[in-house]
Order: structure tokens, then C-alpha cells, then sequence
């Protein structure tokens, strides 16, 4: 019984005690000058060392580099990735919760570790995602969102950040058209609003949902001050809903808001002024010149949505989305790119920060945007997003441009451990290829 307890244990614990010596490479390491020829020391899930003349320790695994590049792991900020497996098998779908506030809803405890979207999006290099609760209709505090790794035997394995940001639908006024007049998914009727109606009973609607949900914010507060005095004593009832906003309360993290159009986006720098919270834009469609000086004067950052995407309204430019990177990056504004998808799609971030290179946004800042920005965005800069001692081991190891559709990513390294690159897709092949 004791071998079987004991080999249990070994199968189940990470390979964070693996010793990995990459050996030759050029190191891009994000927020320093490229590394020529250079060796990366990984020990107990880390970075322990960076250099030309690093020899490698006894028993590591050497991992042979000469004319490869190391980058750090790709982070998307925006997806349900681990939470959704068939979008049209309700059995496999755990996004979300009734209820018009459910902030104690935490993301990372409903995360599949065996999603087989987990084994198609590192194939592309992407080491770590915000995955975020599902947002009903009726919603206004959805919540909370988790940075996790793309590997792992347990979601507490995957977890990087457990609540990385509370995800608040932003009401909207109904009205706005798609293409081929279908209606506009960021012009869609406010929480709770009526289905018909005129613009002045929309307004109306709008206005009171914005109040409900700074009315349920000064609850959370009365509730704070409350347990701070009454914490422990007899009659005190803790409620889950109000202690889930007390870190959004205190700065420790960000309201997480979903809004495309200006005047939205305005409104909600409005409502994080007022309210005193920490405030990070989740697709916004478009970005006027009053919109960016004020997210620049405010410093809120903003997760840009599918670059490979179509015009909202007929009457958008064919380009909108491809260029909103660039208009960001020259008002100053922080920004890292969203997949907003919960499945194996996750793997096209890439690519969609060389279209932004495409259309004017530097190379350089693509490259951020998917790799440092995010990380300090979310908070966890210290851990990840670059190539630096004491960082967290989230490595790719590839024979070109990670942007490029024709780079192959030869190693991906997500804690430390060297991770099994095959997937659903890459097995098919190998048994196509060998069928007599």
C-alpha cells in the first residue's frame, strides 16, 4: 500500500523539480536587448540563470538550440477557455450562473484541465489565459476571472492568479445595427430592459441599470466596514456575494468591464471614477479621440478583441478593427489582445497581433501585447510575460517569428516543465501519414 500511496504521489506532483539547460539560442526576452547565442537555466519551475557562458549542471536536461529563438509564452486575456469543451452539448458547458450579481462566481474552480482546447492552443504557444465566467443577458456582475496556465493535472496546478478581474457586462442602450441590419451585439438592449420601446424609455432603462449597480457596490462597501467591526461576534452573517468585492473594493482588483462603443466606454470611466475602483476595458469596438485621452490620463488599459474581424455596422470602416491597435498605442494607452473565445480558436492569438503589425502597429508592440502587457495588466508581471531570472519558466522554444503562421514552436515550456506538443490534430495526421 505504502508504494502504490507513494507512486501515486510522483505521478500526480508537477515536473517543477526538473533541471532544463536550453543551450545556444537567441533569447528574445521582451523587455531587454535580444540575447545572442545564449543559455536559459531552468530549476524548480523557474528561471534560475541567463547568459552566454552558462555551463550546463549535472543531470539537466539539455535542450540542443543552436539557431532557434526563445521567446516567453503567449497570454491571452480574454477567453472561456477550460470551461467550455462543445458549445452545442449543454452537458459540457459550465460558463456561468443565474443571477443579476454573482461575484462569488470563480472561474478557476470550473476549469476542465482535460479540455482537449487545452493541447490545440499550446501548439501555437500559448502558456497562459484569462478565462472568464460567462456573462448572462440579465447580468451586471458576472465574476471573477482567472489567469491560469494551459497545463496542469488540477485547476490549483493551472492557477496563476485565482481572481484576476470581476467581469461586469456594462449596461447598453438598445438601437445600434450589425451588418445586413442584424442587430449590433454592443448595442444590445440594456440588462433588464424592455424589449420594445422608444429611446427615451432605453435612456431610462440604461440610467437605472447603472445605478442598480453602483447601489450594489455601496452595499459591498456598508458590508465591509461592517465585517471589519463585527467580524467574529455573535449575529455577524457573512455574505459571499459582498466579501467576493471587497479586492475590487480595495484596489486589488480590477472591474473587468465589457464595453464597445465610445459613450459606453466613457460612461464606465465615469462609474470607476466615482465608485473609486480599478478599471480594465474589455473589447472596445471603437476609440475616439475623448476615449483615449481619458483611458491615457486614467491609465485603464484595454484587451482588444478579434483583430481578423468584420465591421460591426455597414456603415464602419473594412479596416475598424484592424487599426484600433495602432490608435491605442499612439494615444499611450496599455493594451493586450482577447481571443473572446472559449475554445480551440484560442490558438489564432497570435496572428491576430500580426494583423495589428499589418496595419501600423509596431512589431515590437504586437509582441507585448501578447507577452508582458497582459501580465501587467492582470498583476503578475513579477511572474511572468518576459525572460528573466526568477520568473516563472513560461518558455517557447521556436524556429522563427512567433507572429508567423510558418513558425514551428520545436519546444513550449509552461512552469518549468517541457510539455508534450501532440493534440487531437497532430495524431490524426501521424496516422494518416502511416496508413498502409
Amino acid at each position: 500500500m505504502k508504494k502504490l500511496l507513494t507512486a501515486a504521489l510522483a505521478f500526480t506532483i508537477p515536473a517543477f523539480g526538473q533541471t532544463l539547460f536550453i543551450h545556444g539560442a537567441d533569447v528574445y526576452p521582451v523587455t531587454g536587448a535580444v540575447m545572442k547565442d545564449a543559455s536559459v537555466l531552468v530549476q524548480d519551475g523557474k528561471i534560475a540563470d541567463i547568459g552566454a557562458k552558462l555551463v550546463a549542471p549535472k543531470g539537466a536536461k539539455i535542450l540542443e538550440a543552436k539557431g532557434l529563438r526563445v521567446y516567453p509564452g503567449m497570454i491571452d486575456s480574454a477567453t472561456e477557455l477550460g470551461l467550455s469543451e462543445i458549445g452545442a452539448v449543454r452537458e459540457t458547458e459550465d460558463t456561468g450562473e443565474i443571477g443579476e450579481f454573482v461575484p462569488q462566481v470563480r472561474a478557476l474552480t470550473s476549469v476542465n484541465p482535460e479540455s482537449e482546447h487545452f493541447r490545440v492552443v499550446r501548439v501555437n504557444g500559448i502558456t497562459s489565459v484569462m478565462t472568464f465566467p460567462g456573462s448572462a443577458n440579465a447580468q451586471l456582475i458576472s465574476g471573477q476571472a482567472a489567469l491560469i496556465h494551459t497545463d496542469g493535472w488540477t485547476w490549483e496546478q493551472m492557477e496563476i492568479k485565482g481572481a484576476a478581474g470581476m467581469l461586469v457586462p456594462f449596461p447598453t442602450t438598445a438601437g445600434g445595427r450589425g451588418r445586413g441590419g442584424a442587430p449590433s451585439d454592443q448595442e444590445a438592449p440594456a440588462p433588464g430592459a424592455a424589449p420594445t420601446g422608444g429611446f427615451s424609455q432605453q435612456l431610462r432603462n440604461y440610467q437605472q441599470q447603472i445605478k442598480k449597480l453602483g447601489d450594489f457596490l455601496e452595499e459591498a462597501r456598508h458590508y465591509q466596514k461592517a465585517k471589519e467591526v463585527l467580524a467574529g461576534k455573535s449575529g455577524f452573517k457573512a455574505d459571499l456575494r459582498y466579501d467576493a468585492m471587497i479586492p475590487v473594493l480595495e484596489g486589488r482588483e480590477p472591474l473587468a468591464v465589457t464595453a464597445g462603443r465610445e459613450r459606453f466606454i466613457l460612461d464606465a470611466i465615469k462609474f470607476a471614477d466615482e465608485q473609486k475602483v480599478k478599471l480594465v476595458i474589455l473589447h472596445p469596438r471603437e476609440l475616439g479621440a475623448k476615449v483615449t485621452a481619458e483611458l491615457k490620463a486614467k491609465n485603464i488599459p484595454v484587451i482588444f478583441g478579434r483583430v481578423l474581424e468584420l465591421p460591426e455596422r455597414e456603415d464602419d470602416a473594412y479596416d475598424q478593427a484592424f487599426t484600433l491597435p495602432l490608435e491605442a498605442w499612439k494615444a499611450g494607452v496599455k493594451f493586450a489582445f482577447g481571443t473572446f473565445t472559449e475554445n480551440q480558436f484560442v490558438r489564432n492569438l497570435p496572428y491576430q497581433a500580426a494583423t495589428a503589425v499589418a496595419y501600423g502597429l509596431p512589431y515590437e508592440e504586437a509582441l507585448k501585447a501578447v507577452t508582458i502587457n497582459p501580465a501587467e495588466i492582470w498583476g503578475v508581471a513579477d511572474r511572468i510575460g518576459s525572460v528573466e531570472k526568477g520568473k516563472i519558466a513560461d518558455l517557447l522554444i521556436t524556429d522563427g517569428d512567433p507572429l508567423e503562421i510558418q513558425t514551428k514552436i520545436v519546444h513550449l515550456i509552461i512552469g518549468g516543465k517541457d510539455v508534450d506538443l501532440k493534440n487531437h490534430q497532430t495524431e490524426l495526421y501521424e496516422k494518416y501519414l502511416g496508413r498502409q
